[in-house]
């Protein structure tokens, strides 16, 4: 990535500096053509008044020589210095009269040019244009010189380019050496500074490199709030989440192999015990085959957990709460002898899985019936509030302390303690993910000594797309 980012910079770099070189030289060349086009014009405009008036237009003095064309051209040629690379050619009628050029020219480039004369000598209108000449490319301007409407004569101004264009050259190219030379210096401190910005980068991937399955404890030192920052911070915080999800792997794990180990020891010591009384092998029989049946519900709650994340976990359909919570009233009774009671029901309509409704509330039916003794009360209810559906279920029993009451609905966490045995610990973990799956949540009202009531609240309007498969 550094490579790139540099490599880019200098991409940059280079094409904004040949733009640049190449705009300095095209703004050079169109300031030095108008120069060029300015001189020419007025030499052209001081001959006019020269010729016109006798006077010489820089000193404002009155010529006092012969006034005829021959007499003007001689006096005007000798009068006037060419700038640095400028010729004044004149003609007399088709005649080359005459040329001066700058005092340290020896010989004088149009003139030894013989067409180019002679083009001259025959021009009727003003001709502005650019030539190659034994002295190098010349810009120009030809002008008629006229007396009495009639062309007598010709007058050219030309200005030889070369130099010029050479210095312009010149300044361009120390243009693009220091061009180069900032490139150089630039790409240097993009190098150093790309290295600096992407430390935090390599710093997240070393880190990255050495994280493994069994140590997950490595963050990366965050520094500043730029977007490298919250970047290493988004990191550290999904390793966080990653930390927690592998201990709460291993935590289930060993949970599993503990709740498999004690009913698998308890199967083999009695087959390891089994004799030939068939009393006795009846008995071992009964106990292994409850041992297996509570494996297999293990198994299957632990299956259950597992699917709770999945899209097709819930089949969903119109369920009138009403009916749902005599039938679930109906079915708590068959658990304990309890006084069972519905105590509150409404007639209105929800979107839910019906089966995974009722294994919730059964779920918590039992649960209840553990906790109390034969006889106590234990309520069920349903109820619509606004947007949200009720189902709970409420006991007489010893109730929950308040610092236990969120971590019961983790996996493999009881109630209390008289109910270690008495299931897998998985109850309460199955209503949460039954609630939650149906957008909803569980909730626990509870005191030691004033029993529990748990309630199961789920939005009423779930996207409903027909009757399940």
């Amino acid at each position: 990535m550094r490579i790139r980012i540099v490599a880019t910079y200098v991409l940059l770099l280079l094409f904004a500096t040949a733009i640049s070189v190449v705009a300095i030289r095209q703004a050079l060349l169109i300031r030095l053509d108008e120069r060029i086009r300015e001189t020419l014009q007025q030499e052209v405009e001081e001959f006019t008044l020269f010729a016109e008036r006798g006077i010489d237009p820089r000193t404002g003095e009155q010529f006092l020589e012969e006034n005829n064309l021959k007499g003007v051209f001689r006096t005007y040629l000798r009068r006037n210095v060419p700038a640095e690379g400028e010729e004044i050619l004149t003609f007399t009628g088709t005649k080359f009269e005459g040329s001066r050029l700058t005092q340290r020219s020896a010989v004088s480039p149009l003139e030894e040019d013989e067409a180019l004369t002679q083009h001259f000598s025959t021009l009727r209108t003003v001709e502005r244009a650019e030539v190659e000449t034994p002295g190098g490319p010349a810009r120009y301007v030809a002008v008629p010189v006229k007396q009495n409407g009639e062309i007598v004569g010709r007058l050219v101004v030309a200005n030889f380019t070369a130099q010029e264009r050479a210095e312009v050259n010149e300044a361009v190219s120390v243009v693009a050496i220091v061009g180069a030379s900032v490139l150089l210096f630039g790409s240097i401190v993009a190098f150093a500074a790309a290295g600096r910005v992407l430390r935090p980068v390599r710093n997240l991937d070393d880190t990255a490199r050495s994280i493994t399955e069994t140590d997950l404890t490595r963050r990366i030192e965050v520094d500043g709030h730029d977007e490298l920052a919250q970047l290493g911070g988004t990191f550290n915080t999904m390793l966080d989440r990653l930390e927690s999800a592998f201990e709460s792997q291993r935590d289930f794990a060993r949970d599993a192999g503990h709740e498999l180990r004690t009913p698998l020891t308890i199967v083999r010591g009695h087959l390891e015990l089994l004799d030939d009384d068939p009393v006795e092998r009846q008995k071992t029989v009964a106990l292994v085959t409850d041992e297996l049946d509570r494996m297999s519900r293990f198994v299957a709650d632990l299956s259950l957990l597992a699917n709770a994340e999945r899209p097709d976990f819930l089949r969903l359909d119109t369920v009138e709460l009403g009916e749902l919570g005599d039938e679930l009233t109906s079915k708590a009774r068959a658990l304990a002898p309890r006084d069972w009671t519905l105590e509150a029901s409404c007639n209105g309509v929800v979107v839910a899985d019906r089966q995974r409704l009722t294994e919730a509330i059964m779920n918590l039916a039992e649960n209840a019936s553990a906790q109390t003794q034969e006889g106590d009360r234990i309520a069920l209810g349903t109820s619509i509030n606004g947007r949200w559906a009720s189902l709970w279920v409420a006991d007489e029993g010893p109730g929950i302390a308040t610092e236990r009451q969120e971590e019961i609905f983790d996996r493999f966490k009881r109630g209390s303690e008289s109910s270690r045995h008495s299931g897998s610990g998985l109850g309460l973990a199955i209503v949460r993910a039954i609630a939650e799956a149906h957008g909803g949540r569980v909730s626990l009202n509870s005191r030691p000594g004033a029993g529990a009531r748990f309630t199961v609240r789920i939005p009423v309007d779930q996207l409903y797309e027909g009757p399940a498969a």
